[in-house]
């Protein structure tokens, strides 16, 4: 406390974060309203969901949209990159060093090709499975073992129409199912900071 002429100032300490519970969520995606509704955008679809329960908005920053809210005393940091899907590591890199988030606390979403549509997987390490998004984060961070979150889009394509599938838009039947899917993916996100990896991959995986 300060004593000025006489009036005793007491002076408040800025809030600090726990890096342990700071937590950086990142959706991979294309950007533009062309892109918004197609299946290789799922990971910027599942971080609008979470903003839109938190009641939260992005802002427009460097390199990406961010947002930010606080859940059961852990803060999750949630980014679309806007350098486009096959860059995304630049994004995580860089916004992993601005927030001082560890590896452990970083999570990355996307869709999967090799999983039935709204499948959730959830991964401690592995390969990026043919995935450019996942490819740059590996090689921008040098090491696989980071949390992946992949939602299952199927590989109902015919041959040579991988790329067409992809940038495709939902079809019908999973306009209908995405919803819930969403919904599950956020308490999925919820659950990674506040359960733990292991609590969220037994909760999660397969669901």
């Amino acid at each position: 406390m300060l004593a000025f002429f006489g009036r005793i100032l007491t002076t408040k300490k800025k809030e600090k974060t726990d890096p342990m519970k700071k937590f950086l969520i990142v959706g991979l995606g294309n950007v533009g309203a062309k892109y918004e509704e197609t299946r290789h955008n799922i990971g910027f679809k599942i971080l609008d969901q979470l903003a839109a329960e938190e009641e939260i908005t992005f802002e427009t920053v460097k390199l990406g949209d961010r947002a930010e809210f606080k859940f059961k005393g852990r803060t999750f940091v949630l980014l679309k990159p806007s350098t486009f899907m096959n860059l995304s590591g630049k994004a995580v890199n860089y916004w992993m060093q601005k927030e001082k988030v560890s590896l452990e606390n970083l999570m990355i979403v996307t869709d999967d090709l090799n999983l039935p549509f709204g499948t959730l997987r959830i991964k401690t390490k592995g390969s990026d499975g043919g995935h450019n998004g996942l490819k740059d984060v590996q090689a921008q961070l040098n090491t696989s073992k980071y949390t992946r979150f992949r939602f299952g889009i199927s590989d109902k394509f015919s041959k040579g129409n991988q790329i067409d599938y992809v940038l495709g838009e939902w079809n019908e039947e999973e306009r209908n199912e995405l919803p819930e899917r969403l919904k599950t993916s956020a308490k999925a996100i919820r659950s990674f900071g506040t359960a733990g990896i292991n609590n969220t991959m037994n909760e999660f995986n397969g669901k």
